[in-house]
């Protein structure tokens, strides 16, 4: 049984050990706490014949998730479509490039059903019948439609003035959507005196340890769907920085269970956006400190989290694994968002457009190895970020509704085209 595999919570500084409880602080020097596995019993039965002869979904790796039984929440979740981006590697100048699509995640099209999945099913577990979350965004729409699902009330806290497709995601579930002044990080330290004050489930304040477990699928995924290998290198967004470290523990579990074809050796990079770069500018400066941004200014929002929770140990991760991470403007962000959408026909949010900017710029930099293998994690679904392109995007062509009007408007675009390309071959 799942309950024989997690041995329990350890502190992810001094070592401390905690059993199986909604804490997520160690209590003799307030560092993080992380679910721990009995890896030798986890090898016995998670096999990959075990493995594919199970459901498409984030489960069929069970036993490196950390619930005491069968999960009750979010059972669809996950093994979302792993694309090679031919297109789009010709236009970046790499040959082997792969999109992790979680844009189409089950139920709210963002990674973060996983996360929720995970962290509700041990919510249940643990007899909360009350949940919520911190959130900028894509957070409180997967919390507050598992929650519809499962049958739990949902309080879902979110930073004033969020894009409002994200604010009507969390809405429809029928949870208590509410809007706070400030940032994140002042939305956080609330929902952290809410948890306490009335002991409700928080799936990222005391349920926190086990919600980001739940990352660690995406990996999973990966490595089972590129014929049990890890890539080359992983370029995904950072927020909080705890997505990019789970993906790259994912690739250690699986290579310390034997389940990989060879070592793993994946380089891990970070992506960030200008307007909140904590992560990106303490790889770039060498800094042993992650120094909090106090006002984010990006249309990343799902991004702009100033002081992130996991920051210290990415940072760290990043330099460690031979990876980098770099930041881009809004600019490139919108310029990324249009050229995975032109290319490959899919859409993601703002944090999409941050991951393939990204992606650009460190291979132009040379610390991506055009000649290897790369996958860029495209987290959110760009339905939900439509203010970021609203003002950035050519309005429609409005015609008559007859043949020469029509005809009109397509000779006077390839006219323009013609001239347009005259002109850059006299160059």
């Amino acid at each position: 049984m799942a309950s024989d595999l997690v041995t329990g919570l350890q502190c992810r500084l001094c070592g401390k050990r905690y059993p199986k409880e909604a804490l997520n602080f160690c209590t003799e020097d307030f560092g993080p706490l992380e679910v721990t596995y009995d890896y030798e019993a986890v090898a016995r039965t998670l096999t990959r014949r075990a493995i594919a002869a199970r459901p498409r979904t984030m489960w069929r790796y069970r036993e490196l998730l950390p619930l005491d039984g069968e999960p009750t929440v979010g059972r669809h979740v996950g093994c979302t479509p792993l694309i090679r981006a031919d297109r789009l590697a010709k236009a970046l100048g790499v040959r082997e490039l792969y999109l992790k699509n979680d844009a189409v995640n089950h139920p709210s099209l963002s990674f973060k059903d996983r996360v929720v999945a995970v962290a509700l099913s041990k919510a249940v577990e643990l007899g909360f019948r009350t949940v919520g979350c911190a959130s900028t965004g894509n957070l409180a729409g997967s919390v507050a439609a598992n929650a519809a699902a499962a049958g739990l009330e949902a309080y879902v806290l979110i930073p004033d003035g969020l894009e409002q497709g994200k604010v009507l995601g969390a809405t429809i579930y029928g949870a208590t959507v509410i809007a706070v002044e400030g940032n994140y990080d002042h939305v956080n330290r609330l929902c952290s005196q809410i948890a306490f004050r009335y002991g409700w489930g928080f799936v990222n304040v005391n349920l926190r340890p086990f919600y980001a477990e739940g990352s660690k699928s995406m990996g999973f995924e990966i490595a089972e769907d590129l014929g049990w290998r890890a890539p080359d290198h992983v370029v995904a967004p950072m927020a909080g920085g705890s997505l990019i470290g789970k993906i790259h523990k994912a690739f250690r579990e699986l290579d310390q269970l034997g389940l990989l074809e060879a070592p793993a050796r994946t380089r891990m990079f970070g992506a960030q956006a200008t307007g909140c770069n904590p992560i990106a500018a303490a790889v770039k400066t060498g800094a042993s400190k992650v120094r909090p941004i106090r006002r984010p200014e990006t249309i990343a929002k799902s991004l702009a989290i100033g002081d992130p929770a996991d920051g210290y140990f990415a940072s760290r991760m990043l330099r460690e694994s031979g990876g980098w991470s770099e930041d881009v403007d809004d600019d490139a962000i919108v310029e990324g968002m249009t050229l995975l959408a032109e290319t490959e026909g899919i859409w993601a949010e703002t944090a999409g457009g941050v991951t393939v900017a990204v992606a650009r710029k460190l291979i132009e930099q040379g610390r991506i190895d055009r000649d290897g293998s790369t996958v860029l994690c495209i987290t959110g679904n760009g339905l939900k970020t439509q203010e970021a392109l609203i003002d950035r995007l050519a309005r429609p062509a409005v015609i008559e509704p007859t043949l020469d009007a029509f005809e009109s408007l397509v000779e006077g675009s390839r006219t323009n085209i013609k001239v347009e390309t005259a002109a850059l071959a006299a160059v």
